[in-house]
């Protein structure tokens, strides 16, 4: 593993945030995080981040899906890493995940070790 990636978390609740925070940085990994899409931007514009873990549902105008979509149009960060966080494990939502271009798609409840897991295998 290359020490020092930067991963950008995006969620709306704190818990999640500090847990997978601990968890990425206890593997080395730098992290940056956001409670609303709107924050990820801003956050994106002064970093290079090298994969983003986005949840779907966040409580802000702007949700997972739509930031995903979004960071696909911009050329600074068209081929960066997504991994998406839901609650829903529909089949229409891994799929508009995929079509957004999430390279994995993690269902709620999930573990942490699961989550860098597949960081990981996508980073490497």
């Amino acid at each position: 593993m290359e020490m020092g990636r930067l991963i950008l978390i995006v969620d709306d609740e704190p818990h999640i945030l500090r847990i997978l925070e601990y968890k990425l940085q206890r593997e080395g990994y730098a992290t940056c995080v956001a409670r609303s899409a709107e924050d990820a931007e801003q956050l994106l514009s002064d970093h290079e981040v090298d994969l983003a873990v986005l949840d779907v549902a966040l409580a802000t105008p702007t949700n997972g899906f739509d930031l995903a979509a979004k960071l696909r149009s911009d050329d600074r960060t068209r081929d960066l890493p997504i991994i998406m966080l839901t609650a829903r494990g529909f089949s229409a939502d891994v799929l508009r995940g995929r079509e957004v271009g999430a390279a994995g798609y993690i269902t709620k409840p999930f573990s942490p070790e699961e989550l860098v897991d597949r960081v990981r295998a996508i980073l490497e």
